[in-house]
């Protein structure tokens, strides 16, 4: 039975509860709501719950630091547990990817999210598991004001979907591997049918 981490990635407090940064918080939430699991423990400078899927422990944790420093409460998790990055999964809002996609990614740069730099500095190195929720590029070319915005009406419609489909791609991956899930739901889209 392996470890992980699966850190979601958020700002604490109610103003920025329903934005887009938010992803990787609203997508523990809504697992939390359908395993029945409480992610209120405090340890890590974060609230921490605990989920067992398909053989696997999984320690969910999301950081309360605010997104630029959340890499020092993954460093902690990590440490505490004695688990090496690969066994580090960071579920976190993409603005390269369309509302409505989620993709898994080994590896890779931060892009500039502040959530992944920090992680990356802390850790000194990127080669963790990410689970990369898609919310589309700003139409003004706002990237500050995108990322800190409410999810709009339409996609809080969605949104349920969207996540739904994200645990999905954990669970299958848990089960089957990285490589399995990814063949399955990297071309999908969540709101398609």
């Amino acid at each position: 039975m392996s470890t992980y981490i699966v850190a979601g990635l958020g700002n604490p407090g109610p103003t920025y509860q329903w934005t887009r940064h938010n992803a990787g918080f609203l997508f523990l939430d809504r697992l939390a709501h359908l395993e029945n699991i409480s992610i209120s423990k405090k340890a890590f400078s974060g609230f921490c719950g605990e989920w067992n899927c398909a053989g696997h422990r999984l320690i969910l944790l999301k950081p309360q630091t605010f997104m630029n420093l959340s890499g020092n409460a993954i460093r902690q998790s990590l440490q505490f547990y004695k688990l090496p990055v690969s066994n580090l999964i960071v579920i976190h809002d993409e603005l390269d990817l369309p509302f409505g996609t989620v993709r898994f990614k080994l590896g890779g740069g931060h892009g500039g999210h502040n959530g992944l730099r920090s992680i990356m500095e802390n850790l000194g190195k990127g080669d963790f598991i990410r689970l990369r929720i898609g919310i589309g590029k700003s139409p003004h070319g706002d990237t500050t004001g995108h990322v800190l915005g409410n999810i709009p009406p339409l996609q809080m419609e969605g949104l349920s979907r969207v996540l739904d489909g994200g645990i999905e791609m954990l669970e299958v991956m848990l089960k089957e591997g990285l490589p399995k899930s990814m063949s399955i739901f990297n071309n999908k889209n969540f709101l398609e049918g």
